[in-house]
């Protein structure tokens, strides 16, 4: 595990604050999880009460987002951070980001919830729709506790998950686009579907993206674009 560290602050105030947007950056992913993890369940389980809920949570997520970063803004006008500190604010106001992102692709999987619901009104579960909804979950797991505990190497590992998420959404892509082609009269449920294993592959990019960010806050190394 790489380690942390921070620069000697001569106030403890700045310590402090950089202490705060941490873990209040940490208090917004886990709302994202759980957002992600209720708008699968709405679809897997025809759930439209619980898909409203996430819908409704969005907004929660947006204003943590606003807030957040202020505070890093605050910080960089007041403290003028150097080195590992300001690689740590940068990093944060990135990945403050991505998880609005995720937050809005969890909100994306909720209304197509909805709307599978009505069309017919049970599930079958979905298969592919849980089998990549728990490997994103996964991800962002993983790359929420290597934030927490700085660690550069558990990023790199989550970082590669990524490459199986982008082959099961692909395989996924050619099976819906096949029963359309069979099942004419199915296929405005499993565009639907489409849509929603879209936003599962797009949140997967985005946890991708948060680990890049703790490999730059721990290393100082940009690994962005590097296969």
């Amino acid at each position: 595990m790489a380690k942390m560290s921070f620069e000697n602050h001569i106030m403890k105030q700045f310590d402090e604050e950089l202490e705060e947007i941490r873990t209040r950056l940490m208090e917004m992913g886990g709302k994202v999880e759980q957002q992600l993890k209720n708008a699968i369940r709405a679809v897997s389980e025809a759930d439209s009460k619980l898909a409203e809920e996430v819908i409704l949570e969005e907004q929660r997520v947006d204003d943590m987002e606003v807030d957040i970063d202020e505070a890093c803004i605050l910080i960089i006008a007041r403290r003028q951070p150097a080195a590992s500190d300001l690689r740590l604010v940068m990093m944060v106001t990135k990945a403050v980001n991505d998880l609005e992102r995720i937050g809005d692709e969890a909100k994306k999987i909720a209304n197509h919830a909805v709307i599978l619901t009505e069309q017919s009104g049970s599930s079958n579960g979905y298969p592919e729709i849980r089998h990549i909804g728990n490997s994103v979950i996964r991800m962002l797991e993983n790359a929420l506790d290597a934030f927490a505990r700085f660690d550069a190497d558990a990023a790199l590992r989550t970082i590669e998950e990524d490459e199986q998420i982008d082959l099961d959404y692909k395989t996924a892509l050619r099976e819906l686009v096949t029963y359309m082609m069979e099942d004419p009269r199915s296929i405005s449920r499993a565009i639907n579907l489409l849509w929603v294993i879209r936003s599962l592959e797009r949140i997967g990019d985005h946890a991708k993206n948060l680990c890049e960010q703790i490999v730059f806050v721990v290393k100082g190394k940009d690994i962005r674009h590097q296969r």
